[in-house]
C-alpha cells in the first residue's frame, strides 16, 4: 500500500486521538445507537486528557452518520485528530473495527487503521450505453472520482425503412455509437496511464460494450472485465455492479498479498529481504526498504526514536551510534510505519499466521550493500 497519504497526518501537531469506531447505521434505533457510541468515544478521550477541541472534533465526525449520505452507509470509521482539533485522517473501514479504539497518545496508532482500510487498488468501473458513460475511478487517495460523458444522440436509433435508406441509417447509427465509444475509451486511457489501474469493470448495453472494446487500446484491453447485470439507465440496479467490483478488489488484494510473501521468500535468496525488527530497523535507516511488511498482531515491543523518524534504534547503543542523546520509547509498529512514510516505502499488513516463522516484521529491499545481512548458506561437506 502506498502510504504517502499519511504524510500530512504525521506532520500535524501531536499528541493525537486515534479512533476506530463502529458506525453501523442499519437498525430502527441507529441514530440513538450512534449517539451513544460517539458519546462513549468522547468520554474515553476526555478521561485520557484530550483537549475539548479534539474530543468535539471526533464526536462531531462520528455523528455525521446520522445525517445520511455516503457516510451513513459506512460500517467502521477511522479518525486521527491532531492536538489542535484538526481532523488529519477520516476514512471508512472495510467493516466494523476488529478492535474499537479511542486513544489519546503521543503518536497515532496506525496499524489497526491500515489493516482495515479499503484496498487502495486503482481500478475503474464503467457504466456505458450508446450515448455515453459514467466512469468511476477508485483506489487513489480521497473519495472515488466520477465522470459523466455524454456523446451525440442524433440518428441514434436504427430504423427499419428498407432498401438503401435502411442501410444508410443503420450505418449512421453504428458510426455514431462508435464515435461515442471512442470518446469514452480516450477518457479511460487517460486514467489508466496516470494511475496504474489494475482492472476495468464494464457494465451496460451490450452493443455499447462491444464498441468500447473495439476502441480499447492494448494498454488496457486485457484489463477489462465485462458483466451483463446492471446498467446506466435511471433506476437500474447498480448493486450487482458494486458487488462484483468488491469481489474483484478482494481477488486482486489477496493475489498481491500472496505475491508479497513470495517476494520475501524469493528475495531472501539474493539478500533482498530481511526479517526481524533489528534488521528491518537497520534497513529503514539506510533507506533500503521498498516494502515494509507488518503482522496485524504485533509483539509488545518498543523501539527508541530521536527527533526524526529515521533516528531509530533497538537499544541505547544504536542511539549513541547515531549521536542521539534524547530518545523516546515508542511501540515498534508505530515507529516502523513512521519510518516507512519518511522513506516513501510501501506498507503491507498481513495476518501474523501468514508471515514466515511467526515474525512480526519483514521488509523487501530496494538494494543491498556490503553491510546488509546476507542469507545463510549451508556449508558444503569437506572432501
Amino acid at each position: 500500500m502506498d502510504v504517502s497519504f499519511l504524510e500530512p497526518v504525521l506532520s500535524a501537531p501531536g499528541p493525537y486521538a486515534t479512533v476506530c469506531a463502529d458506525v453501523t447505521h442499519t437498525t430502527e434505533n441507529a441514530d440513538t445507537e450512534l449517539e451513544l457510541r460517539a458519546r462513549a468515544v468522547a468520554g474515553t478521550l476526555d478521561e485520557q486528557g484530550a483537549p475539548s477541541a479534539v474530543v468535539e472534533a471526533a464526536r462531531g465526525r462520528l455523528l455525521q452518520g446520522n445525517e445520511g449520505g455516503q457516510v451513513g452507509t459506512w460500517k467502521g470509521r477511522a479518525l486521527i485528530v491532531a492536538s489542535d482539533g484538526t481532523v488529519a485522517l477520516d476514512e471508512p473501514l472495510v467493516d466494523r473495527p476488529r478492535r474499537e479504539i479511542a486513544e489519546w497518545s503521543p503518536r497515532p496508532d496506525l496499524l489497526p487503521v491500515l489493516a482495515q482500510l479499503p484496498a487502495r487498488l486503482p481500478h475503474i468501473v464503467v457504466l456505458i450505453d450508446r450515448v455515453g458513460a459514467d466512469i468511476i475511478v477508485s483506489g487513489g487517495s480521497g473519495e472515488p472520482l466520477q465522470e459523466e460523458i455524454e456523446g451525440d444522440t442524433f440518428h441514434l436509433r436504427k430504423v427499419k425503412v428498407g432498401g438503401w435508406a435502411h442501410d444508410h441509417w443503420q450505418n449512421s447509427a453504428e458510426e455514431l455509437w462508435d464515435r461515442n465509444a471512442e470518446r469514452v475509451a480516450e477518457h479511460i486511457t487517460s486514467y489508466v496511464r496516470r494511475l496504474g489501474v489494475r482492472f476495468v469493470l464494464v457494465a451496460g448495453d451490450v452493443r455499447a460494450r462491444e464498441h468500447l472494446l473495439e476502441n480499447a487500446p492494448d494498454l488496457w484491453r486485457d484489463l477489462v472485465v465485462q458483466m451483463d447485470e446492471g446498467g446506466r439507465a435511471p433506476g437500474a440496479d447498480r448493486e450487482p455492479i458494486f458487488r462484483r467490483e468488491a469481489e474483484l478488489v478482494a481477488e486482486h488484494e489477496a493475489r498481491e498479498d500472496a505475491q508479497v510473501l513470495e517476494q520475501i521468500e524469493a528475495a531472501s535468496a539474493h539478500g533482498l529481504s530481511v526479517t526481524g525488527t533489528a534488521l528491518v530497523v537497520e534497513a529503514l535507516r539506510k533507506n533500503q526498504v521498498e516494502t515494509l511488511v507488518l503482522a496485524d498482531e504485533p509483539d509488545d515491543e518498543k523501539l527508541l526514536v530521536g527527533g526524526t523518524p529515521l533516528e531509530l534504534g533497538t537499544n541505547q547503543g544504536d542511539m549513541a551510534a547515531l549521536g542521539v542523546r534524547d530518545a523516546t520509547a515508542v511501540p515498534a509498529e508505530r515507529a516502523l510505519v513512521e519510518a516507512a512514510v519518511a522513506t516513501k516505502a510501501g506498507v503491507v499488513v498481513l495476518p501474523r499466521s501468514a508471515l514466515p516463522g511467526d515474525i512480526p516484521v519483514a521488509a523487501i529491499l530496494r538494494y543491498t550493500d556490503a553491510s546488509t545481512a546476507q542469507p545463510q548458506r549451508t556449508a558444503e561437506p569437506a572432501r
